[in-house]
């Protein structure tokens, strides 16, 4: 069903049609125009073009459509529709007759379309943060296995001076940290709903757009509706930040290829992301890096394909912009595919320390470590840097390294050359200098490490404090981190417990109760409260057990948690606790608390303190069934959940220890 024709006397051309249709490309927005069309729908009723039961039959009718497209969203293409907007006004009428064709009142495919590409964005950024950061934790588990790990550093593709593997890994984190800047910045301006501003120059109708703009889960509606309609900058800053980003890949990549070549054979990829040759059954190709590389040349095309397109456009909407999805998708989704694959190189790199301890050792790496030790004989650094050279030369002349030359022979270049000389050549003497902040010294790589393990670094924080930009990056990147984290519970093999867990709960709860560690349980109480426990696996075998026990309040209290002794130190009572406060921000509980014997353990997980008589539930419930009622040794700690910020158009929930 084609939304305009009325002025028409003749049916468009079939060649026309293929080349105006967009459905192709356009039916990706599916859920986004159907969600749209049912915050639309209750805009309409709150201006008596709909009444009640209108809206509801509307909004049944939608919500059963996008049940269908999550199915199968190719069932799509099986339509004639001229667009995506065409497939769902034509579906609904299907559903509720004219009824659907009332939806469309007051809306125009301008800022029907601007909107739901504004929505996908929002969704598609979400995710690619997510794997931005997950690719930076991969970085920073290499450069915390390998920060001892001497590499030579290179300008010019020449051996420079020396470095570390780790410091070579987090200069890409550094990197990366502005990509996500770059990110959150972009979808931070993009968050604004045109919804309401009709072809060009607004509705006639008087919606309220901030109402609207919340219900899309825009943080703020547009100001000018002819900008509204016509603008998109936010496509243009998406593929400018994932064209830097693809650099920055592709870069990492390249320098991975020359590390994993036999001439460096500095480092081992995974046979998960190499491949062979079909004629030389020697060959181990780093496939997944070149891919990563070439890929980073079609997302910087995609960005210089839609400057082009926008550059000479008039005000407002000009049939040219439908080009701009296509480029966008394929650029985001490509990003994203790089971003997935270069966490499975980093995760599968094997590192030959031996030959690169001996590269750094070749190519006068010290040579300036020299010419400084000059210095500090007070010779001018011109002057110092002269004699050095010359040694070089001499050097290379007799094939040897400089600190193989005899103290009599670097006497004939400079008198000023003594014994203690020998200490500054060496390669731990070059690390062990580089001390300044952002230096290659072990002893910085490790101390940048643990500042950004404990918060102290400050990553991720790439826009001005107290900026909405500031705060948007802060809102993001916690939400990010709770998914990293329930991510890592599922890779420990962390699951909601099943009714056949009930022998194991009941085995790790006994024991612990024994130990005076925890409260007992009955089996009658475990099986009724089976919904609210998570188990820890290892080799397929219940290791460990907590509970999420839920009060009529909207209290929660994480209790029961036990792992088996000779499973403990591998992460899965950490992991059970983030897979619980994880289900706890999903279900929008308040608080979440503890009493505990460790509370060192969960302030590390974000609780805090609590007064005792804060929490009535537990006291009654809990206490006076307790040996040590009298004598109270445990520790009340809180873990708080608010309301905080809207992402990719629904509430999200943060969760903050006060």
């Amino acid at each position: 069903m084609a939304l305009w024709g009325g002025r028409f006397k003749q049916q468009a051309s079939e060649q026309f049609k293929a080349f105006n249709d967009s459905l192709p490309v356009d039916f990706r927005l599916a859920e986004q125009d159907i969600f749209g069309s049912i915050s639309w729908s209750r805009a309409l009723q709150q201006v008596n073009v709909l009444t009640e039961q209108e809206q509801k039959d509307l909004e049944t009718a939608l919500i059963d459509l996008n049940e269908k497209v999550a199915e199968n969203p190719k069932v799509i293409l099986e339509s004639d529709a001229e667009d995506i907007h065409s497939w769902v006004e034509s579906e609904l009428i299907d559903r509720v007759g004219d009824l659907g064709k009332k939806l469309h009142t007051g809306r125009s495919r301008n800022d029907q379309v601007a909107t739901d590409l504004k929505l996908w964005c929002k969704e598609k950024g979400g995710e690619i943060l997510f794997a931005l950061v997950s690719f930076q934790q991969a970085l920073m588990d290499l450069a915390d296995r390998e920060k001892s790990t001497v590499l030579p550093g290179y300008t010019h593709l020449q051996r420079a001076q020396p470095v570390t593997f780790g410091h070579w890994c987090l200069a890409y984190v550094e990197m990366f940290n502005r990509d996500i800047g770059r990110l959150n910045d972009a979808l931070y301006r993009a968050d604004t709903s045109p919804l309401g501003s009709g072809a060009l120059a607004g509705t006639a109708y008087p919606i309220d757009r901030n109402a609207l703009a919340s219900d899309l889960g825009f943080r703020a509606p547009t100001i000018n509706s002819l900008d509204a309609v016509s603008d998109r900058d936010h496509v243009m800053e998406l593929l400018a930040a994932a064209s830097i980003s693809s650099v920055h890949l592709s870069r990492f990549a390249e320098d991975l290829i020359f590390y994993n070549s036999g001439e460096a054979g500095f480092i081992e990829l995974s046979d998960l992301v190499t491949s062979g040759s079909s004629l030389m059954p020697q060959k181990k190709n780093p496939d997944a890096l070149e891919l990563i590389r070439g890929k980073a040349g079609r997302i910087n095309g995609s960005l210089m394909s839609m400057l082009m397109t926008m550059k000479g456009l008039p005000l407002a909407y000009n049939k040219d912009m439908q080009e701009d999805k296509e480029g966008l998708f394929d650029a985001m989704d490509t990003w994203h595919q790089c971003l997935d694959m270069a966490v499975l190189v980093a995760e599968g790199i094997k590192v030959n320390s031996g030959a690169t301890l001996a590269a750094a050792q070749q190519g006068y790496a010290n040579a300036t470590e020299l010419a400084d030790y000059l210095v500090g004989k007070d010779i001018p650094f011109r002057e110092a840097h002269h004699i050095v050279g010359e040694v070089v030369l001499n050097a290379i002349e007799k094939g040897k390294p400089l600190e193989d030359f005899t103290l009599a022979e670097l006497q004939t270049f400079s008198d000023k050359i003594e014994k203690d000389v020998y200490q500054h050549l060496s390669i731990e003497s070059i690390l062990n200098k580089r001390q300044v902040l952002g230096g290659t010294s072990r002893e910085q790589v490790e101390q940048t490490l643990e500042n950004i393990k404990s918060g102290k670094e400050a990553l991720f924080n790439s826009q001005v404090i107290g900026s909405p930009g500031a705060q948007q990056t802060q809102s993001t990147l916690k939400l990010v981190q709770q998914r990293l984290n329930a991510q890592k519970a599922e890779a420990l093999s962390v699951r909601r417990a099943k009714m056949t867990d009930v022998d194991d709960i009941q085995r790790i709860i006994n024991y612990w109760t024994e130990q005076g560690e925890t409260l007992p349980r009955s089996r009658d109480n475990i099986v009724h409260d089976i919904q609210n426990f998570v188990v820890a696996e290892t080799e397929n075998r219940v290791v460990g057990c907590a509970c999420l026990y839920i009060y009529q309040t909207g209290l929660a209290e994480v209790r029961s948690v036990g792992i088996d002794v000779e499973a403990q130190g591998a992460g899965q009572g950490k992991a059970m606790i983030q897979y619980l406060l994880e289900q706890a921000r999903q279900i929008e509980l308040k608080r979440v608390v503890v009493l505990t014997r460790v509370p060192d353990f969960f302030a590390k997980l974000g609780f805090k303190k609590t007064a005792m008589d804060s929490l009535p539930e537990k006291v009654i419930k809990d206490c006076d069934i307790c040996p040590k009622k009298d004598a109270c040794d445990e520790v009340a700690m809180q873990y708080k959940v608010k309301l905080d910020t809207h992402f990719k158009g629904q509430v999200i929930i943060e969760s903050e220890a006060q």
